[in-house]
């Protein structure tokens, strides 16, 4: 049984996995209360499937990047759940997790999360390539580095079409839109929010694969 923890930006997300389905699922917008959220809403979580903390057998966090501190409370929180009971630790980046439901061939994917000021974390990713991502973290390549940019410092970066996904407020949508008539896709509400299901997902596959991390090494992904 995976626990999977996410709260990187002011979207947090708790989720329970056995290797063939999400078992339970909660995710909300804490933003700046992760410290206080996170830690009932994991109880919870174990409460409404009937399972034990004695049933978990590895850990997964998201390690930005994100905020500097919602990063650091999810990823927290799993280190002490690791070191406490001898489990596997398995983190991955933020941006990772938003761009591994959008598997589709034909556009580039540029995956955004808030990081405040009106700026946001994103990278590029295409499908199947030579990219950045290591392996067993999704089927998409990562084509560039993580970048800290407004919106306006993002578009010339880019060559559309290109699908956007992730947390990209209503109002830059609109200036895409306008900017790209008929060049960008953006993703709906439903398939932006950024799910601990997906990343239980996505930290199975590398766990089975025998990769995982070394809890007192492992840190959050944090950019300028």
């Amino acid at each position: 049984m995976l626990l999977a923890l996410d709260s990187a930006t002011d979207f947090a997300s708790v989720a329970l996995y056995d290797g063939q389905q999400v078992l339970a699922e909660t995710t909300w917008r804490s933003q700046r209360r992760h410290t206080v959220d996170l830690a009932p809403q994991v109880d919870a979580v174990l409460r409404l499937v009937h399972v034990t903390p004695a049933s978990l057998t590895a850990v997964a966090a998201s390690i930005g990047p994100g905020s500097y501190t919602g990063t650091r409370v999810a990823l927290s929180l799993a280190k002490g759940i690791v070191f406490a009971r001898n489990l596997p630790l398995i983190g991955l980046p933020t941006l990772d997790i938003v761009a591994y439901p959008h598997q589709d061939p034909s556009l580039p994917l540029c995956a955004l999360v808030s990081a405040g000021r009106g700026r946001y974390a994103w990278a590029l990713y295409a499908p199947h390539g030579n990219g950045l991502a290591g392996p067993g973290t999704s089927e998409l390549s990562r084509l560039t580095d993580w970048r800290l940019d407004r919106l306006d410092e993002v578009l010339p970066l880019l060559s559309p079409p290109v699908c956007f996904a992730g947390e990209l407020s209503p109002q830059d949508a609109d200036v895409i839109r306008k900017q790209w008539p008929g060049q960008a896709k953006i993703a709906p509400p439903s398939l932006a929010v950024r799910r601990a299901g997906v990343l239980a997902e996505m930290a199975w596959r590398r766990w089975q694969a025998g990769a995982f991390d070394d809890p007192a090494t492992l840190s959050p992904i944090y950019l300028g």
